[in-house]
């Protein structure tokens, strides 16, 4: 991450600590002179911190009766290692000849996930050259280069880029969510199990829409854009469902599906364009951002408006095709 110049305020909470004394049996010395490696442990834990073997109750308090090996303070590591240790036989054998000694740095902190030791890697990046899907991809990449040699090593991904796929996962779900509402609404009102899915098919239209507006105005496909095409899913319909409604009258008053299709279309166009035309009225100086950009507000009110201003001109075309076609 150092080498990318976007990435900056790199940090870890891998910090050092103090500096600690490590400890590790020898278990062909304990062996050789026949001591059982469990007592060396006690051993050397009654030297240090003792051992606690009951509890107390004084005014209400829990006290510890620890018990600890009688010795001179140790000032240093060699008087700890200078203690003598009693072998079955008898004999007095120095800590130091029983176990391995390592001295190092310990860590400041030892944080845990899932039961497992976890470093948390944090950074603050440049959005104006890279966004937080491209630099996670980018350490995807390079530690796909040496996971190998870390068999024991994961990496999980959090921060800004879980909160986004979390948003992506919730607007999915509202999304299916009003589809299916949609649909059962415009089923029960117009009693049909398929004019509800031509009418549906002017969101796929403002989708379209919304990808023009991206590629006109040069907006990224941000997540407060998708917010603007989760809200856009019930707005697109509207016109279909006048259009496919005064049709619907037409039949019922004695017309055929071709004659009854263009009739609504001539007499609801221009409802469908001043209804639509105003709502893109009202999102237009919050969409160019002629008051003030803003960063939230500016890509819901694009989405919409291009979304819509599409969708309601292809819905003059697609829809009356559809109901020709599939009506009889």
């Amino acid at each position: 991450m150092e080498t990318v110049k976007s990435v900056s305020d790199i940090s870890s909470d891998d910090s050092p600590g103090r500096n600690q004394l490590n400890l590790k049996l020898n278990y062909e010395s304990i062996n050789r002179i026949g001591m059982d490696p469990q007592s060396v442990t006690r051993s050397i834990r009654l030297f240090v911190d003792g051992e606690i073997v009951t509890f107390m109750q004084s005014e209400g308090e829990k006290i510890e009766v620890r018990v600890k090996a009688q010795s001179n303070d140790l000032a240093g590591i060699d008087e700890l290692l200078s203690q003598s240790i009693t072998t079955p036989s008898g004999e007095q054998v120095a800590l130091r000849e029983l176990v391995h000694i390592e001295t190092g740095r310990s860590r400041e902190s030892i944080r845990h996930y899932n039961f497992r030791r976890t470093i948390t890697l944090e950074a603050d990046i440049d959005r104006e050259k890279i966004n937080e899907v491209q630099i996670n991809n980018l350490i995807k990449d390079e530690w796909g280069k040496i996971k190998i040699d870390h068999p024991n090593v994961s990496l999980d991904f959090s921060g800004a880029l879980d909160d986004i796929q979390e948003s992506l996962d919730a607007m999915l779900l509202l999304f299916l969510f009003g589809i299916s509402l949609i649909y059962l609404l415009i089923g029960t009102q117009f009693k049909s199990y398929f004019q509800p899915l031509m009418i549906l098919v002017t969101v796929p239209l403002a989708f379209i829409g919304v990808v023009i507006g991206l590629i006109i105005t040069q907006n990224p496909l941000s997540l407060y854009t998708m917010y603007g095409i989760v809200a856009l899913t019930g707005i697109s319909v509207n016109s279909a469902i006048v259009l496919i409604d005064a049709a619907n009258t037409r039949r019922k008053a004695g017309m055929n599906s071709v004659h009854s299709i263009f009739f609504a279309a001539r007499r609801r166009v221009v409802p469908i364009l001043i209804t639509s035309f105003t709502t893109i009225a009202g999102l237009l100086s919050l969409a160019l951002g002629l008051g003030g950009n803003s960063l939230l507000w500016g890509p819901v009110a694009s989405a919409i408006m291009w979304g819509l201003a599409v969708s309601t001109l292809m819905t003059l075309f697609v829809i009356p095709l559809l109901y020709k076609t599939f009506s009889r």
